[in-house]
This record gives C-alpha cells, sequence and structure tokens, in this order.
C-alpha cells in the first residue's frame, strides 16, 4: 500500500517533470488540491482530476517546488508534509485513500529573505543609534511620522482582534501600516458589550498570533478581560493605531487610495497602496422596519447598544430573535430579575458549549491536545488542511452521532415550543458559520431557562406590529412590554464598502463571506473559500480581515505576507 513518504516521492516525481496529467492521477477522482499561497498568489482550492491537472499545469514551473519531505510514520496514510519553492519554505498535509490522495493541502511558511523575525530570527534588541535615542525614543518617533509626514503602505480600518493581528504581521514583516478605530481605547469593541459576555470558544482555540495568553488565563474569558488583553497586545506588538478615528470615505485611484479620516474632530487625508476592512464580519446594525414602532412608549434599541439586565429588575423585554445575542441577552435579564420573551421568528442551532469544547475542539485545542506536544501552529494547520467539501461531509457525520447522542437534551427543547434545525444538510454548526456566520447559539445555559419556563419563548409567528404597550404577533396575540431589544443581527459586510467607498466598488466585489453552498444564505455558484477574505478582490487593493479569533490568527499570516509581496515587487496585481 502507498503510504505518504511514496506518494510524496511519485508527486515531487511527477511536478519536476511537469506531468500535470500525471500529478493529476495521484489523486482520487474527487481528489482536492487546497493551496495557500505555495503555488499561486491566492487562497483556493482545486476540485477534481481536471482542477488539478490545469493547476499544476498553469503553476508548478513558476513554482519550481523541490525537497518534499513528510514526518509521517512508515504505512501511515495521512500526515504533514514540507517542502522548497522559487519564493520560500512551504508546509501542508496529505491524506490518502488506497494509495490516491483524498486532499493535498500547500500552503506558504515564510518569503525567502523577508522570513518573520521569531525564535532564531528574533532581533537582539540591542540600539545603536547616532543621536543616542532609545527604543521608546524610536518608537515614539515612529508613531509620529505614520499618517503625517509618512504615508502606510496598509491602513486597517477596525483595531479589534482582525486589525491587530494583521498588523502584528505587518509590523514584523517591516510593512508600514495605520490601523484607525473609533472607539476612544483598544478593546473597546469588547468593553462596550452587555455585561454578561464571555468568550464562548474555550481558550486553547483563541490565542493571538505571537503572543499566547498566559497559563493560568481562564478556559471562556470574560468580555472585558479580552479588551484588556487587545490593549496590552497593540503596545506589546508595537502597532500603530489612531484611536478615535473614523474613516468617512476611501476612493480608489491610480497610485493606490486616497482616504478621508475624521480623528478628534479633524479630517485627515492618507494616500495607502492598500486598504483593509476589519470592521468584522458582519455590517451596520439590523433593525427590522415594523408597523407602529414609532408608538411604543418604553425603550427600543439594537442589541449592540445592550450594557446588560441591572436596573430592569421587574421589567418586562421582549427581545426578537433567537440566536447567540438574543440567548445570553435573555439569561442576563433573568439573572436580574427581568422577564424576557424571546421572539424566535426562524430556527435556530443550538450546540452546548460542553460539545464544542470537549467534542469538537478537544482533540487539537485543549489542555489534553497541548500536554501531547499538540502547538497552536501545528493545529491550525492541521484544520485548514481540510478543504471545504470535506469540511461539508465531516460536519455532517459529526452531528448525526451528536444528536443521537444528545437526544435528551433537544426532545426537551423542542418540546418547550423551541424550532430547531442543524443547518439545511445537517453540517451544524460549520455549515452556520461559514455560510452565512449566524443563525446559531453556542449554549451557555439560556437553553434551560426556555425549558423551565424563566425565558418565555413565542415561536414560528412575526411581530405584524408595535402597540404603544408592547407587540402583537401574526397570530393576533398581544404581549404586554416595557422595552423592546432588536437581536436581530447586522447587514453584510460588503455593506460597510457601499457605504465607505463606494456602491460600484460593492457591487465589484460582490459577496463576502460563505463559500457558495446554495444553501440559506449562502447562494451559489460553488467557490469552495470564503469569498473576499484575505485574499485579492476584484478591486485592486482592497482586502478584507476578519473571522473568530482562531481564524485571524492563522489568516493574519498570509494576508501580511501577501501585502509583503506586494511591497516588495514579488506581486504586481
Amino acid at each position: 500500500m502507498t503510504d505518504v513518504a511514496a506518494w510524496l516521492g511519485s508527486f515531487e516525481r511527477a511536478l519536476a517533470d511537469n506531468q500535470p496529467d500525471l500529478i493529476a492521477n495521484l489523486f482520487l477522482e474527487t481528489g482536492l488540491w487546497r493551496d495557500f499561497l505555495a503555488f499561486d498568489w491566492t487562497l483556493a482550492t482545486h476540485e477534481g482530476r481536471d482542477a488539478i491537472a490545469e493547476f499544476a499545469k498553469s503553476r508548478a514551473a513558476l513554482t519550481a517546488p523541490s525537497n518534499w519531505t513528510t514526518e509521517a510514520a512508515a504505512g501511515a496514510s495521512e500526515g504533514l508534509i514540507a517542502f522548497e519553492t522559487a519564493i520560500g519554505p512551504g508546509q501542508g498535509y496529505v491524506r490518502l485513500v488506497d494509495g490516491k490522495a483524498l486532499s493535498l493541502f500547500t500552503m506558504l511558511s515564510d518569503i525567502r529573505g523577508h522570513e518573520l523575525p521569531l525564535r532564531q530570527r528574533r532581533v537582539s534588541g540591542l540600539i545603536a543609534d547616532a543621536e543616542g535615542r532609545n527604543w521608546q525614543d524610536l518608537r515614539q518617533a515612529d508613531r509620529d511620522t505614520i499618517g503625517v509626514s509618512r504615508e502606510p503602505y496598509v491602513l486597517i480600518v477596525g483595531a479589534g482582534q482582525a486589525g491587530l493581528a494583521l498588523g502584528a504581521t505587518l509590523r514584523l514583516l517591516g510593512v508600514p501600516h495605520l490601523l484607525i478605530d473609533k472607539h476612544p481605547r483598544v478593546g473597546d469593541q469588547w468593553r462596550s458589550r452587555y455585561m454578561s459576555l464571555t468568550l464562548h470558544d474555550p481558550v486553547w482555540y483563541d490565542h493571538m498570533p505571537y503572543l499566547q495568553f498566559p497559563d493560568h488565563w481562564p478556559v471562556y474569558t470574560p468580555k472585558d478581560k479580552m479588551g484588556d488583553w487587545l490593549e496590552l497586545y497593540a503596545a506589546a506588538m508595537e502597532l500603530d493605531v489612531w484611536t478615535g478615528t473614523e474613516l468617512k470615505s476611501a476612493r480608489p485611484t491610480d497610485a493606490g487610495w486616497t482616504a478621508t479620516v475624521v480623528r478628534e474632530g479633524e479630517e485627515r487625508e492618507l494616500k495607502p497602496s492598500h486598504v483593509v476592512m476589519a470592521l468584522g464580519n458582519s455590517g451596520f446594525a439590523r433593525i427590522p422596519e415594523i408597523p407602529g414602532a414609532e408608538s411604543f412608549r418604553g425603550a427600543q434599541y439594537h442589541s449592540s447598544a445592550h450594557r446588560g439586565g441591572e436596573g430592569l429588575a421587574g421589567k418586562r423585554v421582549v427581545v426578537i430573535g433567537a440566536n447567540n445575542s438574543a440567548h445570553d441577552i435573555c439569561a442576563d435579564l433573568v439573572e436580574h430579575g427581568a422577564f424576557p420573551v424571546m421572539i424566535q421568528r426562524s430556527s435556530t442551532h443550538i450546540i452546548r458549549q460542553s460539545t464544542m469544547t470537549d467534542v469538537m475542539l478537544k482533540p487539537l485545542y485543549s489542555e489534553q491536545a497541548v500536554e501531547a506536544g499538540m502547538t497552536v501552529e501545528r493545529a491550525d494547520l492541521i484544520s485548514a488542511s481540510v478543504p471545504i467539501r470535506l469540511q461539508e461531509i465531516g460536519s455532517r457525520q459529526a452531528w448525526a452521532r451528536i444528536r443521537e447522542a444528545e437526544a435528551p437534551f433537544y426532545n426537551r427543547l423542542e418540546a418547550a415550543g423551541f424550532k430547531l434545525d442543524f443547518a439545511e444538510d445537517g453540517a451544524g454548526i460549520a455549515g452556520k458559520y461559514l455560510r452565512s456566520g449566524s443563525g446559531y447559539y453556542i449554549d451557555v445555559g439560556a437553553c434551560e431557562m426556555i425549558v423551565d419556563g424563566r425565558i418565555a419563548l413565542r415561536s414560528g409567528h412575526d411581530v405584524a406590529r408595535i402597540v404603544p404597550d408592547g407587540i402583537e404577533l401574526a397570530d393576533g396575540e398581544h404581549i404586554a412590554a416595557d422595552m423592546i431589544i432588536y437581536a436581530t443581527g447586522f447587514g453584510a459586510m460588503e455593506e460597510w464598502v457601499s457605504r465607505l467607498i463606494g456602491p460600484d466598488v460593492a457591487e465589484r466585489i460582490g459577496r463576502c463571506w460563505g463559500y457558495g453552498s446554495g444553501y440559506r444564505g449562502d447562494p451559489g455558484p460553488w467557490e469552495g473559500e470564503l469569498r473576499n477574505m484575505w485574499k485579492p478582490t476584484a478591486q485592486q487593493g482592497l482586502w478584507f480581515m476578519g473571522g473568530n479569533l482562531a481564524q485571524v490568527r492563522f489568516y493574519s499570516r498570509l494576508l501580511g505576507m501577501q501585502l509583503k509581496a506586494r511591497l516588495e515587487g514579488l506581486v504586481v496585481a
């Protein structure tokens, strides 16, 4: 039986001989080759032998790959691989079935001559300055000139975890950058959220790049603690951040961009070569237009403006929506003595936090994985090595098992009237998140409150109208309310582009996020990678940086290398 080492030898010879058909025949008929910058300056998955042959034909000779090695043991059918290209070292992962590749993942690790200064490449820290300046003097001079007498090569709009992670990579690669953020302090995106919020993912999954949480860090990070960590991170990574600054407009030019920002009430003009939108996975807060809203006598606002249930004891609160924010807010209201009613307009996917932590993430992101020698870098590579097509299949299989194992939990929820779904094809949270980024709740306790009635539930009927003392549902039911909270999500990410850059550019780039599954919120055609994320878009010099903490950790390096390659003239477009 062909093992990884033997397969890799055949693959290397076929590449060296520039035999695309022979390369393709090393894969299953439905095999997949996922490549992140190693063979082409983009992120793409090539599916099936014809697509693989075409990719190899167009890119193999230009890439000049060589020195393929593997850590896989003799006889192994999958394992980590390493190689060299004309641009730099690469790494990846291969999975075999009956001696043929089910999937191959290849990724550029570094740009030769412009490697990240990590570990053995770290700088000495000794400073010999002709003017006698120390590190603090030089750092201050750098801050004082960027965006003033020195233009940033990259303008990053948003200094949350996505913008900061990319900024850290650019700083290490020597790419002049400037982050702008409307909040007064770095981390305020988290501090300003509702009081009860904690991260729903565990600490092992949520490290920022180059600077991990300390070993005593809690498993689930409170939101203010996360905000403080991001502020510390920006300082430790020496990032150039203008807080209290908003992007007013940006226009593409022949030389790059002209961006107008407002800092402390004063308009300034910047001329970066690239603009990165790092404003999160969503657009502006979305509040549905419901007849009679103006007549309501109580307070009403979007969930993004909710700070907590303090002072709301005894209040009747209608929460419209049934995803993460709605559940968390309802649970917080209960704990503060209020009486919430959740209006579930459509079905919701539920995953228990224990299932997320102890089943789905445990093999790669857990204390047990760390003790077994798993590093964050290795875990990220293995995770990324699974093409989305295979992720769908694996998720459907996993959720079939989870639904059976946790049937009593789901049965109790449905008995309480809650409308459940597991994504249209049964792919669960992975399907929901990657397709639309919404439609789910990671249960940290609110579901039990629904079951026992502490959170009242109305499901299957939308709000027909709002009246002075509450709401009326489509079935005619009147629900009295002192307050209405719209946990109704956000618009699409490309909405930022339409408002800040222009509808023409938004139309040119098309959708952001989703991979063309054809399911709700993610229309086809199939693309196999998230649209416009972390890779070139149809608008030259416009990029998107977003995702959860694990994604921004991993993809910040890839996007940073693409920008560095353009700064150094390795890529023209």
